[in-house]
């Protein structure tokens, strides 16, 4: 069976975890900050995990 290739604009955006769940940045933090409040920045730090539904595509785009 061939290799399979990882999509390497997935790769940019998402890590693994050590317990199989992926990890993605928060969006909307990037411009037009000034209309958002201060909590809704605050909440936007770090990173979060990948919602269940889409979980099974993102694998798919990172095999390894």
């Amino acid at each position: 069976m061939p290799k399979l290739k990882t999509k390497k604009a997935a790769a940019k955006r998402f890590r693994k975890r050590a317990g199989g769940s992926v990890k993605r940045g928060q969006a909307f933090t990037r411009h037009i900050l000034t209309k958002k409040n201060t909590k809704r920045k605050r909440q936007n730090r770090g990173s979060t995990g990948v919602h269940h539904s889409n979980q099974a595509s993102v694998r798919v785009m990172l095999p390894y």
